[in-house]
C-alpha cells in the first residue's frame, strides 16, 4: 500500500474543510453526519467556499511532490481551485439558475440520495424537509445580488424554472408524496414529516414568486453567455483549455461524418432507405419495444447484469464491490438520464437513473443499449466505481475528483469501444449509437454557437437560442419532450454538452498517441486500466500524467 504524503494530506484536508461547508456532499459520498443540514447558499456561503479554496491554494502550490501520485494530485487539485475561484470571482454563483443542475433542482435532488431503510433515516428526511426554507431565502439572496450587477440568467430558465417550482408546490409533488411514503411506515413521524413537506413547498412556492415577479423583469431576452463566460464554463467541465473556434468547426465536420455513418447503416437495415425510413421500420418492430418504466427498468438490470458479467470475464478487470449496478427509474419527470456512483465504503452500489417524462410510456431497446453501456459498464460505473474501489492509490479527494470531459467523454469512447469489440451485434443496434453519438455532435455546433454567437453552418445567419429546437430535432430521433429537455439544457448550462463529445475526442486521441508512441506493444487493456487507475482528473492533467 502507498503511504500517506504531505501531498494527500492537503487535499483530504481541503475536502473535509470543503464539506463542513457543503454537507450535502456528504449524502453524496455516504459519509456519516450532518444528514439533514443544507450549504448556505447565500452570497456569505459562497465566499466562505472560496475562502477555503484559497487558503488550499496557497498550501498546494507551496507542496513537494513525494511521488508521481503526488505529481498528479498537485496539478490537478491546483487546476481546480484556481477554475473554482475565477468562476467565484466572475459572478457565476448569482446566475446558477438552469433547469437540470442548480440549486433549484438540488435542493430536493438530494432527497434521491437519502437512506430510508429506518425510522432514524426518515427522522433526517424530515429534518432536511424542514431546513429547506433557510437554504431556499440564502439561494434566492444570491440570484438577488446579480440583480444589482447586471448578471442575471435568460429568461428562458427563469420561466422553465417557474414550472419547476410549481410542480414541487402542489399537493401530489414530490414532498407530499414522499412524507407521506415515510409515515405510511413510521406513524410517529407523520406530523413531523407532513410539516416538513409544507415548508419545503412553500419554500418552492416562494421560489417560484421571487423568479416571477423579482428576477424575470431583470433577464435578458437574449440565450448567449458569451466568450468570458463561456471560456471559464468549458475550463471548468472539461478540466481543458481548448480552441473554441477550432473545436467548432471540428464539431460541423464530425456531425457531418455521424451523419454520413447512420446514413450507411439505414441503408444496411433496410435497402435504399433514408435514416428516418429506417427509424421507421424498427419502430414498427414489436420485438424491440419496452412497454412502461417497470419494464424499462428491467430490462435495464439484465443488460447491464450481463454486460458487467461478459466484460468482467473478457475485457476488464471489474473488482467485485463494483460489480453491482442498480438500474432506477428516478422519482421525477424531468427527462434526464443520469449515474451516482457507489458510497465510499460500497454500502450503497452506482445507480443508473432514469427521469422519464410524464406520458412518455414506450421505449426502444435499439435506441437504449448503448445508453445502458454509457451509464453502467464500461462508462460510468466502471470508470467511477473503480476510482471509489482504489483506495490504496488514490487520496479521498482524487477519489471523488474529476470533471464531465473526463467522465462524459469515456463514456462516449465507451459506446464506440462496445461496437468495436462486437457488442452492438445488428445494425439496429449500431444505428442507436450512432444516433447518441450525431446528437453530440450536434450540441457542440449547437452550444458553441448560440453561446458565442457563431454563424450557423453553412449560412451568414448568426445563432439564436431559438435555432436550438429545429436544429436539434433535425439531428435526433428522440421524444419531443426529450428534445426540448436537452435545448432547454444547453442553453441554461453552457459548456456542459460539448465536454461528453469534445471529452471522447480527447481520450482517443491519448489512446492513439500512446499505441504511436507504444508501437508493436500497446495493449489497449493495460491502456485502459493505467487511464482509469489515474482516477477522475481534469483532461488536460490526464494527458500529461498519460504522455509527459
Amino acid at each position: 500500500m502507498r503511504e500517506h504524503t504531505p501531498i494527500d494530506g492537503i487535499a483530504e484536508g481541503y475536502l473535509d474543510e470543503y464539506l463542513e461547508l457543503v454537507p450535502e456532499e456528504r449524502v453524496y459520498l455516504g459519509r456519516a453526519g450532518r444528514e439533514a443540514e443544507y450549504s448556505d447558499y447565500s452570497p456569505a456561503g459562497a465566499e466562505a467556499v472560496a475562502a477555503v479554496e484559497r487558503a488550499a491554494l496557497a498550501r498546494i502550490e507551496a507542496a513537494e511532490p513525494a511521488d508521481d501520485v503526488d505529481v498528479v494530485t498537485k496539478l490537478d487539485l491546483t487546476r481546480s481551485l484556481r477554475l473554482s475561484i475565477a468562476k467565484h470571482e466572475a459572478g457565476f454563483d448569482q446566475r446558477n439558475l438552469n433547469v437540470i443542475a442548480s440549486p433549484a433542482q438540488e435542493l430536493r435532488e438530494i432527497f434521491d440520495l437519502m437512506p430510508t431503510a429506518t425510522e432514524a433515516d426518515w427522522q433526517h428526511v424530515a429534518e432536511r424537509m424542514h431546513n429547506l426554507p433557510a437554504a431556499m431565502s440564502g439561494y434566492i439572496e444570491s440570484l438577488r445580488s446579480g440583480i444589482a450587477t447586471g448578471n442575471v440568467p435568460a429568461i428562458r430558465q427563469i420561466e422553465e424554472n417557474i414550472e419547476q417550482a410549481a410542480k414541487n408546490v402542489a399537493g401530489d409533488g414530490f414532498f407530499f408524496a414522499f412524507a407521506a411514503e415515510g409515515a405510511s411506515s413510521h406513524s410517529g413521524l407523520e406530523k413531523r414529516l407532513t410539516d416538513g413537506a409544507q415548508k419545503a413547498a412553500e419554500a418552492y412556492a416562494e421560489l417560484g414568486s421571487f423568479l416571477r415577479t423579482e428576477l424575470a423583469p431583470h433577464a435578458p431576452t437574449k440565450d448567449a453567455v458569451g466568450r468570458e463566460i463561456y471560456e471559464l464554463a468549458s475550463s471548468g467541465f472539461l478540466g481543458a483549455v481548448i480552441d473554441l473556434d477550432e473545436t467548432y468547426a471540428w464539431g460541423i465536420d464530425e456531425l457531418a461524418r455521424m451523419t454520413e455513418e447512420q446514413e450507411a447503416i439505414a441503408r444496411e437495415i433496410s435497402p435504399g432507405a433514408s435514416v428516418l425510413e429506417a427509424i421507421e421500420f424498427l419502430d414498427g418492430d414489436a420485438s424491440l419495444k419496452l412497454h412502461g418504466t417497470k419494464a424499462l427498468q428491467e430490462w435495464m438490470q439484465q443488460t447491464s447484469d450481463r454486460a458487467v458479467e461478459h466484460l468482467g470475464r473478457t475485457h476488464f478487470d471489474i473488482p467485485a464491490e463494483i460489480r453491482t449496478l442498480e438500474c432506477m427509474i428516478a422519482p421525477t419527470q424531468s427527462g434526464g438520464i443520469y449515474y451516482t456512483p457507489p458510497t465510499d465504503d460500497f454500502s450503497r452500489a452506482g445507480r443508473m437513473w432514469w427521469s422519464v417524462p410524464e406520458g412518455v410510456t414506450e421505449f426502444d431497446t435499439w435506441r437504449e443499449l448503448t445508453t445502458v453501456f454509457h451509464e453502467g459498464v464500461p462508462g460510468h460505473h466502471l470508470q467511477l466505481g473503480q476510482a471509489v474501489y482504489n483506495k490504496a492509490q488514490l487520496n479521498a479527494w482524487r477519489r471523488i475528483a474529476g470533471t464531465s470531459g473526463h467522465a462524459e467523454g469515456w463514456a462516449l469512447y465507451a459506446e464506440r469501444l462496445m461496437d468495436e469489440l462486437g457488442y452492438l451485434e445488428t445494425p439496429a443496434d449500431r444505428l442507436g449509437m450512432l444516433d447518441g453519438q450525431r446528437m453530440r455532435a450536434a450540441r457542440v455546433v449547437l452550444d458553441i454557437g448560440v453561446h458565442l454567437e457563431k454563424k450557423m453552418p453553412g449560412s451568414d445567419r448568426v445563432w439564436t437560442g431559438d435555432d436550438a429546437f429545429p436544429f436539434l430535432r433535425a439531428n435526433v430521433n428522440m421524444n419531443d419532450a426529450f428534445v426540448r429537455f436537452e435545448v432547454n439544457r444547453y442553453l441554461g448550462w453552457p459548456g456542459q454538452a460539448p465536454s461528453y463529445k469534445v471529452g471522447q475526442r480527447i481520450w482517443e486521441d491519448l489512446r492513439d498517441e500512446t499505441a504511436r508512441r507504444e508501437g508493436s506493444a500497446f495493449d489497449i487493456k493495460a491502456f485502459h486500466k493505467k487511464a482509469l487507475d489515474i482516477g477522475g482528473v481534469g483532461l488536460d492533467t490526464l494527458k500529461t500524467a498519460l504522455l509527459g
